[in-house]
């Protein structure tokens, strides 16, 4: 018997080898295409989108004749964004893309005491972007502005305390994250009034920006408002888009886990083997073993053309056919279909699916672990090992069939 488990324990290992290059070869297919097929997707969506808060500048003379500038920030913000996410898929990862529609309301003021020719400059939010229906009026009425990769602007002359209402929209597109900025420093914002709308539940916000006051459903999504009187910081609104189970990384991580669902089958089918004196030689381990490989290597190439949940699916049956099949010939049939089929579902397919959960997965993993721990001590105290390992010989194969 010492020597039947020192085989298993060689084939085990071998297969773990065979499972981490396996794990290494689809995180190195997933992260060498992620570039290329990021690039793609933002050739066609955009990037990231950051839209910053426009402003009034304007120059002052110096005695050396040069020409100082100053900015006069929104006197009162009231800005909407509603966001539309649509997923791309692009070989073994999903990338998140979206859609804005964005309008905003901003009053001026010519604080400066004396009438002034100024600019009201508005940073766009990508250079690589797409603008449709693009928008500018001041105090209702229609402007065209001077545009470049980087800005809208156009000059105007304000008397001293003169008010202006400036209105922008459009309708764009980006990936991944969106987010809207005061500025690059701590700044004063007043009256500061977003509404934000989103067609997705899962919604998350970076770290280092700030909540929303207040949220309601709306739809299939969510209203999101941000509601300031008087704020100082130098923190962005933003929102980061849901994203969808990665089919690469998951399958990595799944091949990666492989050794442990393997082992524990071995151990349940030792265990079952032994206590009905049924000897499986190590030649039938090693196609057993082969058998679970199969599972993740067929998971890991069917998850290129198919959902991942099918392409699971698919690899389950799969892998637990060859199992069955194989074993009833070995074994039996009573074996092969009950105890074996039951220890390969539980340990290679529920232990695996345990990865669709994120958060879940090392606690189903453990609980499964210390209810198959009880369950082997407790059908196994009444056995004498040194007995079985005394052994000299085998007991008898029996037929196979039953």
């Amino acid at each position: 018997m010492l020597s039947r488990l020192l085989s298993i324990t060689f084939i085990f290992i071998c297969t773990s080898v065979a499972w981490a290059v396996l794990g290494g070869t689809i995180l190195y297919r997933t992260d060498s295409s992620d570039d290329r097929l990021r690039q793609r997707v933002q050739s066609v969506w955009g990037v990231p989108q950051i839209q910053e808060a426009p402003a009034l500048e304007y120059v002052l003379p110096l005695a050396t004749h040069e020409l100082e500038s100053h900015t006069v920030p929104p006197s009162s913000s009231d800005i909407a964004a509603d966001l539309g996410l649509e997923y791309r898929r692009k070989g073994l990862l999903w990338y998140s893309t979206y859609t804005v529609a964005y309008q905003g309301d901003y009053q001026f003021l010519n604080s400066t005491g004396e009438p002034r020719e100024m600019r009201v400059v508005l940073p766009l939010p990508a250079a690589q972007a797409v603008y449709d229906d693009l928008q500018f009026a001041v105090d209702g009425n229609a402007v065209e502005p001077e545009i470049n990769a980087q800005r809208a602007s156009f000059r105007m002359h304000l008397a001293s305390e003169q008010m202006v209402t400036f209105r922008v929209s459009y309708h764009s597109q980006g990936v991944e994250s969106w987010k809207y900025s005061f500025g690059h420093n701590v700044k004063s914002v007043q009256n500061f009034h977003l509404a934000m709308t989103t067609n997705f539940k899962d919604i998350d916000f970076p770290e280092n920006t700030l909540a929303p006051g207040a949220k309601r459903e709306a739809g299939k999504g969510w209203r999101l408002e941000w509601n300031y009187r008087n704020l100082l910081s130098g923190y962005p609104i933003a929102m980061t888009m849901p994203t969808r189970l990665q089919p690469g990384p998951l399958a990595s991580e799944i091949s990666f886990f492989a050794p442990v669902s393997l082992f524990f089958f071995f151990f349940v089918m030792f265990i079952i083997t032994t206590r009905r004196n049924i000897e499986i030689h190590p030649m039938n381990y090693f196609f057993l073993a082969a058998a679970f490989f199969a599972f993740h290597l067929l998971l890991a190439y069917l998850a290129d053309h198919l959902d991942i949940r099918l392409a699971f699916l698919i690899s389950s049956v799969v892998s637990i056919g060859l199992v069955t099949t194989y074993l009833r010939v070995v074994v039996g049939t009573t074996l092969a279909f009950r105890e074996a089929a039951a220890a390969q579902f539980v340990y290679l397919v529920l232990f695996s699916s345990a990865f669709f959960f994120k958060g879940f997965t090392g606690l189903a993993i453990t609980s499964g672990a210390i209810v198959t721990l009880f369950v082997a001590m407790q059908t196994t105290a009444s056995i004498r090992w040194s007995e079985r390992f005394a052994q000299a010989t085998p007991p008898p194969i029996p037929a196979s069939g039953s």
